[in-house]
C-alpha cells in the first residue's frame, strides 16, 4: 500500500471506486471519473446487485459490488468516492481513512458539523487527502465571479445578499418524503441539500465567513424539517451579508448579488444564465455554459493533487466550514446539532406541532 504521506504518484493513473451509484453519478459525477486526464473508474457499489450489476455494464466498469466494504478494500481500488445520502457519510469515510485510501465526499459532507469534524480530524491524523464534492468550485460562471470581485471590478464590497425560493411545498405528501426531508438521513431540510452549495460558494469567492448568526421555521410544508431559513454573517473582509431560502413560496427566485462602491455582480447558485456586472459605464454579461458533467472540473483537481501536480480548492477543511454554518443558522430549530439530533425529534424546540 501506498505510504498516507506520500501522493500516488507513483502511478499514471488513479483507480476509482464508486459507493452509492445512483442518480447523481450517472451524469453529474461518474463520468467525470472515467473522462479526466489520469483517471480511471474500475469499480462500482450498490446495495442493490442487480442495480449496482446494471450501472457498471452500462457505464463500462469492469467491477461491481453490493458490499462497500468489499470495494474499499479492492487493492485495484486508489481512492473512492461516496455517493450515498449524509447519513452514511461519516461511516463510509472512516472505513476508508482505516483503509488507507484518500475519499471524495458527495455534499453536504455529513449530518452534522461533529460528524464533519470526526471525519477531518481521522484523515489528518492518516496523512491522508480528504475532498468534498462542491463542485461549483471549478466551474466557470463562479470563478469569472470571483475575478471580478478580487479584480476589484465593484470597487470596494459593501454588501452580499441571497436569496432562494421555490414551492416544495406543493410536491410533498405526508408520509412519502424523500431522504433529502428526513433528518436522520440529510442532516435537515432542503438547505444541507440546495443551501450548502451557497454557502460554500460564498466561502469560496469570499473567504470564510464568519458571525454567522440565522433562525429557521416550518411554515407551511407536511414535514418535521425546516422550510425557511434566514441567515446573517460577515466575510473575511467584515462586509455584512444575509441569506435566506424559502422552499414554501409561491415564486421562484435564486440569485447572488455582490456589491460595492463602483458596481454590483449577480450571478444564481442553479441557474444557467450569465453572470452580470453592473457598473455606471453599463451592464456586462458573461455568459459561461456548463461542462456536459459538471462535477469532471473539480475532479481533475482531486486526481491532479493525488498524482501530486496540483491541488483541489474543495477539501474537509472547507466543506466543515459550511457544516459549522448550517449547524449556527439551525441550531434554535433544533435544539442543538452538536449531538445526534436526529434521533430527538420530539425534542426539536421549531418542529410544527
Amino acid at each position: 500500500m501506498t505510504p498516507a504521506s506520500e501522493p500516488l504518484n507513483h502511478r499514471d493513473v488513479i483507480r476509482w471506486g464508486i459507493i452509492g451509484c445512483g442518480d447523481v453519478t450517472e451524469v453529474k459525477s461518474g463520468p467525470g471519473f472515467q473522462k479526466a486526464a489520469g483517471s480511471q473508474l474500475v469499480a462500482v457499489m450498490r446495495r442493490n446487485a442487480a442495480l449496482a450489476e446494471d450501472y457498471a455494464r452500462r457505464h463500462g466498469v469492469p467491477k461491481w459490488y453490493a458490499e462497500a466494504e468489499a470495494l474499499i478494500r479492492d487493492p485495484e481500488v486508489d481512492a473512492v468516492y461516496v455517493a450515498t445520502p449524509p447519513a452514511t457519510h461519516c461511516e463510509y469515510a472512516l472505513k476508508i481513512c482505516a483503509a488507507g485510501k484518500p475519499a471524495y465526499v458527495e455534499k453536504p459532507m455529513a449530518r452534522n458539523a461533529t460528524e464533519c469534524e470526526r471525519m477531518v480530524k481521522a484523515f489528518a491524523k492518516a496523512r491522508l487527502p480528504l475532498f468534498v464534492a462542491f463542485y461549483r468550485r471549478r466551474l466557470p460562471r463562479f470563478l469569472k465571479a470571483k475575478e471580478l470581485i478580487e479584480e476589484g471590478a465593484v470597487g470596494r464590497m459593501t454588501g452580499v445578499c441571497y436569496h432562494y425560493a421555490e414551492p416544495k411545498h406543493q410536491s410533498v405528501k405526508p408520509g412519502d418524503l424523500p431522504w433529502r426531508l428526513n433528518a436522520e438521513n440529510a442532516g435537515g431540510g432542503l438547505i444541507f441539500d440546495l443551501g450548502s452549495h451557497t454557502l460554500d460558494i460564498l466561502d469560496f469567492m469570499l473567504g470564510p465567513l464568519k458571525d454567522i448568526a440565522g433562525a429557521a421555521a416550518n411554515l407551511a410544508s407536511p414535514y418535521d424539517v425546516e422550510d425557511v431559513v434566514a441567515m446573517s454573517f460577515r466575510t473575511e473582509a467584515a462586509v455584512p451579508g444575509l441569506a435566506s431560502w424559502n422552499f414554501a413560496s409561491a415564486v421562484r427566485e435564486d440569485v447572488i448579488q455582490i456589491t460595492g462602491t463602483d458596481g454590483r455582480v449577480s450571478l444564481s447558485t442553479f441557474g444557467l444564465e450569465p453572470v452580470r456586472l453592473e457598473t455606471e459605464n453599463g451592464v456586462q454579461a458573461f455568459d459561461l455554459p456548463n461542462p456536459p458533467h459538471v462535477a469532471q472540473p473539480l475532479i481533475q483537481t482531486v486526481v491532479d493533487e493525488l498524482l501530486g501536480r496540483g491541488s483541489c480548492p474543495s477539501t474537509g477543511e472547507t466543506a466543515l466550514r459550511t457544516a459549522r454554518a448550517m449547524d449556527q443558522a439551525l441550531e434554535g430549530y433544533y435544539g442543538g446539532r452538536s449531538d445526534a439530533f436526529w434521533l430527538r425529534p420530539g425534542s426539536w424546540p421549531g418542529r410544527r406541532r
